[in-house]
């Protein structure tokens, strides 16, 4: 998102932002979006954008097939984390959702920090002690990947750009490692920065093993630039070095027709097909709030690509 401070994000969006009365009544309206499967039902979480929804944290609908969907549906108005239950005042950005013995965790972004919270159920309450993972930089987008054994934190660091590390966690995710602390992708000419600028931005990282190898899908492009895109890396180890794989992303506006199209995760479908849930723009003209749509990708031959007339918004019942 980012490189920038909270206020000049809310004075972007106050500027840029459609009104309620503009909105499209079935159209679900998260930014950065994660979907995470338990027993059978479709969790969606992101960064909240509707402005009919009052209050901050983290919303969260519900499917039984990823194409109808309920909500929002947490146990605290409609919230799985609720300000005021787990750490962040503010900027509550970029969940992610994963089950460790019976416990649910979401690790997330608020007041450029990453902090993990913890629940018995995907609807919440999720809460901590309100502390984040300690850092000496601003970061946000948190990923966390298990392999081996070990616990794997993918993250964006601000400096001198949004760049994506990776570093080793502690087995109680309490902290990483600081000493297996690595940069993995750092946005460069070309689609990952198509407007020249002088804090370019990678960010939005997702991870998966595939075949013994490793596979990055990052965002690249400040958000707010219609060229938003997704791309991808591979790796022969979670800590990298990391080789992007094409000179053009998989997901861009050139590709799915929409702008600012990126920033989102994998998901398996009900019948083992892979999909990409990620935000776009609001409108060619308007930014905010952006929108939640679902396009197939498929992962099964190289280099990847995505199914354009697979794309779909995600939209209530």
């Amino acid at each position: 998102m980012k490189g920038l401070t909270y206020l000049s994000l809310m004075l972007i969006f106050l500027a840029q932002a459609i009104t309620a009365q503009e909105l499209d009544e079935k159209q679900i309206y998260l930014a950065d979006p994660t979907i995470f499967k338990d027993n059978g039902t479709y969790y969606l979480y992101g960064t909240k954008g509707d402005p009919r929804i009052k209050g901050e944290g983290f919303i969260v609908y519900t499917s039984s097939d990823l194409q109808h969907w309920e909500g929002p549906a947490g146990v605290q108005d409609g919230f799985a984390l609720k300000k005021g239950e787990a750490f962040g005042t503010k900027g509550f950005w970029a969940p992610q959702i994963f089950k460790r013995g019976d416990t649910y965790y979401m690790t997330y972004t608020a007041d450029e920090q990453i902090a993990i919270a913890t629940s018995d159920s995907p609807l919440g309450p999720f809460t901590n002690a309100m502390k984040p993972l300690e850092a000496p930089v601003r970061q946000i987008d948190p990923f966390i990947f298990f392999d081996n054994g070990k616990a794997y934190l993918y993250h964006v660091r601000l400096q001198d750009g949004n760049r994506i590390f990776v570093a080793e966690m502690e087995d109680d995710l309490s902290a990483i490692k600081p000493e297996t602390l690595k940069e993995c992708i750092n946005a460069q000419s070309g689609w990952e920065d198509t407007q020249d600028v002088p804090w370019p931005v990678a960010e939005g990282p997702t991870v998966i093993k595939k075949d013994g190898k490793y596979y990055m899908f990052y965002s690249a492009n400040d958000f707010r630039n219609p060229d938003y895109a997704v791309g991808y890396a591979t790796s022969d180890s979670p800590s990298g070095p990391w080789t992007k794989e094409k000179t053009s992303p998989i997901i861009s506006r050139g590709i799915v027709g929409y702008f600012g199209s990126g920033h989102g995760d994998l998901i398996q479908g009900t019948d083992s097909t892979m999909y990409y849930v990620f935000h776009t723009h609001n409108t060619n003209e308007v930014v905010h709030p952006r929108k939640t749509a679902l396009i197939q990708i498929d992962l099964d031959n190289l280099p990847f690509k995505v199914l354009e007339d697979s794309f779909e918004w995600l939209t209530l019942r």
